[in-house]
């Protein structure tokens, strides 16, 4: 920067003492208002350029590998319901959990010893109004409602926020409501001897809603007659296919129509459900996903990890520089590893996907077997990574101009503070500027001559105009 300016920004802040300017005061103060401003601009860059990933091709072959092999397990551990390793094992889990929350909910504390006795026991327990199965009442002729599929029918047995409405509603009124062929029907006294519990209203509603849970957990491993025959049994329905079942209900109370696709796709939601696709194969469908997901954010990690320690020196290490370099969570780097290893996870099941259904359907597509067989929470989970893409690239456009900005500024900035630290060098002479009183209190005016000169050198006075000896000062008074 120019001197000049310099010293014009210091002197307007110079204070007066003693009659002169106390330039040291006055430049140690710019410098501390120059570092302030110097950590706010790179705390601006560090934030935009946050925006933008820093992945090197390690990174994206790394995640590539990680949704490739994740996407494997997935085709040959998850595959479809009835031919599910991973399937069974989410199976037994689901088991024991509704063995432990019978348990828990029973007084007695009775051993339920199989599913069979844990099911009845619920059943009992947290009955509803809307239970009709279709096994010899009128919901199979008037509904078609069936043992297979009246979990995912009757819209209070959807684990979903318009299943917990469609359940209070019909807790308190007596009622049942059902989704059938494109259409909502609701069955009045669906049950002479319900009675909600409960002396007002809102003890009701948290009875209406103990049993709504309760119910939906005796449900989630099937029936108790399916259990006792040693069947898997109906269980929910997916959260991630109810929403079927919400267009046709909300349509139908807002009194507008439904179309064709919404009876198409409430239809093929139907279908897989009755093949076993419920809230169990849902989960052993989430576990390649979440692996594919520690996966990267390990191998993320680890990769930083090593850098770290060896980048920075021993002396400088700390938890805190350590957890800023390697955490895998919050920078954009991470984040697009994810997306390519969940682009990746997604490009090979909806391959396998696409064969198998063509494979199924002779040469021609089977919507079933495809639905059946792609992995819809790693589908969900890759368009979050999209989204998260999308938000940043606009993020970081937008705020391109202030990060150029910035980075022009910190230099100016920094240039600015080399400057006044030069210039503070220059104007540190408390010690030179004693020449004067030792003159007038001794008689070593030879050292003090020598300060004389030595302050005139600092200030860049000419070299011709110093007075560097005692004839040149006789000369300069004297005129000789």
């Amino acid at each position: 920067m120019d001197n000049a300016i310099i010293k014009k920004d210091i002197l307007l802040n110079l204070s007066v003492e003693d009659g002169g300017f106390d330039f040291s005061t006055s430049i140690a103060d710019a410098i501390a208002k120059a570092e302030t401003e110097l950590v706010v601009l790179n705390e601006t860059v560090d934030s935009i350029k946050g925006l933008k990933p820093d992945c090197d091709k390690l990174d994206y072959i790394l995640a590539t590998s990680s949704g490739a092999l994740c996407g494997i397990i997935d085709i040959f551990l998850v595959g479809k319901p009835g031919e599910s390793p991973l399937g069974n094992i989410t199976d037994k889990w689901f088991v024991a959990r509704t063995i432990d929350f019978a348990k828990l909910c029973d007084p007695e504390k009775k051993n339920f010893d199989s599913l069979d006795s844990a099911l009845r026991f619920l059943e009992k327990k947290f009955k509803v109004p809307y239970d009709q199965t279709g096994l010899g009442d009128a919901g199979k002729t008037i509904f078609d409602l069936t043992a297979k599929n009246h979990h995912f029918k009757s819209l209070a047995h959807n684990p979903s926020l318009l299943g917990l409405f469609f359940s209070i509603l019909d807790q308190f009124s007596n009622t049942s409501h059902f989704v059938t062929d494109g259409q909502l029907v609701s069955l009045q006294q669906a049950d002479e001897k319900w009675e909600l519990r409960g002396g007002n209203i809102p003890s009701k509603l948290f009875c209406g809603f103990a049993n709504w849970i309760g119910h939906l957990i005796s449900d989630v491993s099937g029936s108790s007659s399916s259990a006792a025959k040693g069947n898997r049994g109906t269980g929910l329905p997916s959260p991630l296919w109810t929403w079927t079942n919400d267009i046709i209900a909300i349509k139908a109370k807002l009194g507008l129509s439904v179309t064709e696709t919404d009876k198409a796709m409430n239809e093929l939601a139907l279908n897989i459900f009755e093949k076993g696709y419920d809230i169990r194969f849902q989960t052993a469908q989430a576990i390649p996903v979440f692996l594919n997901e520690l996966l990267v954010r390990l191998i993320y990690a680890i990769r930083r990890l090593f850098r770290y320690f060896s980048e920075i020196p021993k002396t400088e290490r700390s938890f805190a520089l350590m957890w800023k370099k390697c955490e895998p969570f919050s920078n954009a780097t991470v984040k697009r590893m994810l997306s390519v290893a969940h682009g990746t996870f997604c490009l090979v099941d909806v391959g396998d996907a696409v064969s198998r259904s063509l494979i199924a359907g002779g040469g021609t597509f089977n919507a079933v077997e495809f639905v059946l067989r792609l992995n819809v929470v790693g589908v969900g989970r890759f368009a979050i990574s999209l989204y998260g893409e999308t938000r940043r690239a606009i993020s970081y456009n937008h705020a391109k101009k202030e990060f150029d900005f910035a980075s022009k500024e910190t230099v100016i900035v920094s240039n600015y503070i080399e400057g006044l630290k030069i210039l503070a060098h220059q104007y540190d002479d408390h010690y030179l500027l004693m020449f004067i009183s030792d003159f007038e209190k001794s008689d070593a005016y030879i050292e003090a001559f020598g300060k004389s000169v030595t302050l005139a050198e600092v200030r860049n006075v000419p070299v011709n105009r110093i007075l560097k000896s005692k004839p040149d000062i006789d000369k300069y008074f004297g005129g000789k």
